[in-house]
């Protein structure tokens, strides 16, 4: 009866203007302009370029992107799926480190990684100097060594950094998958791994899969080192290097077709997979103790991502600490690492006050078609940093000549500044495109709360803001904060957006490393990027923490 009365309550206030519904629609508007910014960039005249790239460079960024794609796909897809089996399936010494250190090469950047790797395997790299002095040979052409500039090493190593999107997704599905299946699987005499972990794992897998293929398509910094013509390489060369901001976009408007795609595929591989487990309490599998070669399989496997991705770039670049390099903190490198922290800082608060507005307004005061046009608003981490680039210039472009003709117009004023360029643009283009990061977290958060819960406070007199601040508000509180550490992680990692649309003169840590790294001198830029890695490991803690509490609930 009290939900029934705060509901014709809530009903009869929606039939006059609503505020909150209004604000939330014109942010959403807002979110959601630079992408539509994008194809109407696409649309102006880019004087014949666009025809001269379709004849010349664009199929090859095509083929490219697909050729990376599907390698690095399949690398996470052997990495992570194998590896979450094997914590899940077997005991065995070390499991247990193993389930947390499996996450630890998500905090690395690929870029990171791929100019480690460069200056640890290339020619005059301490690798190819021992086995040089080992055999005698003095050149080159005495012997045959692997290019790690070139696809097959983009996609180990891209790999290797991004598997833990598929591990996580994998591990979690095979832990929720009930004792009482794999039971069924073990009576019929099946291989539980193929027949029933697997094929019910798949939805998870695939979302993982597809998170993996967006950070791929998204990719510049190891691209570019690798000089891997890609179309996020294309856009940035189009637009950088021919000036032409319209030809950009259309690179662009046929990469976003990419992630359309992507988003399609994943929505159908999740459709219609489902099972429905009766028992009151459903309980994983236990894990089979592991003996003899099976437990050193079982190492192998999980520690080959591991060194590869994470403990190998690491030893490079504390090796180079260790030498003496990079110990200088220069003025350069404090205000880089300052530029990083203030930026992260300042979008993780604007990126949770966003998230949490649409939160609370789409739960608690709109309905089914509000939600969805509020998870319309934080497509923008699917779409790569150069493509929303674009968008936000564009927008910002035309606030800037509409402010300058209304000033003339009015006042007879001639403004000169500049939104278009500055540390807010870059601000701007952060948050919209890691708002799915918060808003993710704010509705994990009210997703725990009972329905009724503001429907309670409206009926004791309390009005909507009320409510927000002292019911939902203390009750979200952890999800605020577990959000506002992702975004500011994902920011102080960000690297296109920001070589993009950074001011003149203006470095974060990313872009510091990214300079030394083109020119051959990562070693003084080895503390530094080592400063990325360990900011990256924040989310690999919560990641863990949140995996080790599905695993005792499941016992």
């Amino acid at each position: 009866m009290v939900a029934y009365l705060a509901h014709v309550n809530v009903g009869v206030n929606r039939l006059s203007f609503n505020p909150w519904i209004a604000t939330t629609l014109g942010l959403t508007v807002i979110f959601f302009s630079p992408i539509l910014a994008v194809f109407v960039a696409a649309a102006e005249d880019s004087f014949g370029l666009w025809d001269h790239l379709f004849a010349t460079v664009l199929p090859r960024y095509v083929v490219n992107s697909l050729v990376l794609m599907i390698g690095v796909g399949c690398t996470s897809l052997i990495f992570g799926v194998s590896s979450a089996w094997i914590v899940v399936r077997y005991e065995f010494p070390g499991r247990v480190a193993f389930q947390w250190m499996l996450l630890l090469p998500a905090a690395v950047p690929a870029y990171l990684i791929a100019y480690t790797y460069t200056d640890f395997l290339e020619y005059a790299g301490p690798v190819q100097e021992a086995v040089r002095g080992v055999f005698g040979w003095q050149s080159a052409q005495d012997y045959w060594f692997p290019e790690i500039r070139s696809m097959g090493g983009a996609i180990l190593i891209m790999g290797s950094v991004l598997y833990p999107y598929v591990y996580v997704m994998a591990r979690t599905a095979f832990l929720l998958t009930p004792k009482s299946l794999y039971e069924v699987g073990m009576l019929s005499r099946r291989s539980l791994f193929w027949s029933i972990g697997l094929p019910l794992a798949r939805p998870a897998i695939a979302a993982g899969l597809a998170l993996v293929l967006m950070e791929t398509i998204s990719d510049f910094g190891t691209v570019e080192y690798f000089a891997i013509e890609t179309l996020t390489l294309g856009i940035f060369n189009v637009w950088l290097g021919m000036n032409s901001l319209a030809a950009a976009a259309q690179i662009a408007v046929f990469s976003f077709l990419f992630i359309i795609i992507l988003l399609a595929l994943e929505m159908i591989a999740r459709a219609k997979r489902q099972y429905t487990d009766t028992t009151k309490k459903s309980i994983s599998l236990s894990a089979e103790s592991a003996t003899g070669g099976v437990v050193i399989l079982c190492w192998i496997v999980c520690a080959a991502p591991v060194v590869i991705g994470f403990l190998t770039p690491v030893s490079v670049l504390t090796s180079f600490v260790w030498d003496g390099h990079s110990l200088d903190l220069s003025k350069t490198v404090l205000e880089a690492a300052l530029n990083s922290t203030i930026l992260a800082a300042i979008v993780a608060i604007l990126v949770m006050t966003a998230a949490g507005f649409f939160g609370f307004v789409s739960s608690f005061q709109g309905g089914a078609i509000l939600g969805r046009l509020t998870a319309v608003a934080s497509i923008g981490y699917a779409l790569p940093g150069t493509i929303l680039a674009i968008g936000v210039v564009t927008i910002a472009g035309v606030i800037d000549r509409g402010t300058s003709d209304a000033l003339l117009k009015i006042f007879d004023m001639t403004w000169r500044g500049s939104i278009a360029s500055g540390f807010g643009l870059v601000i701007i283009a952060c948050v919209i495109r890691f708002q799915a990061v918060g808003y993710g977290a704010v509705m994990s958060g009210l997703g725990r709360l009972p329905g009724n819960m503001m429907d309670a406070n409206l009926l004791l007199g309390h009005d909507f803001s009320a409510g927000i601040r002292r019911v939902i508000l203390p009750l979200t509180k952890m999800s605020f904060v577990a959000g506002a550490l992702l975004v500011f992680v994902d920011v102080m990692k960000e690297l296109p957006m920001t070589l993009l649309l950074r001011p003149f003169n203006f470095e974060t840590l990313p872009t510091y490393v990214y300079q030394y790294a083109k020119d051959e001198l990562l070693e003084e830029a080895a503390l530094p990027a080592l400063f990325i890695i360990a900011t990256g490991l924040v989310p690999v803690l919560l990641m863990n923490a949140a995996l080790s509490k599905i695993m005792l609930k499941k016992t």
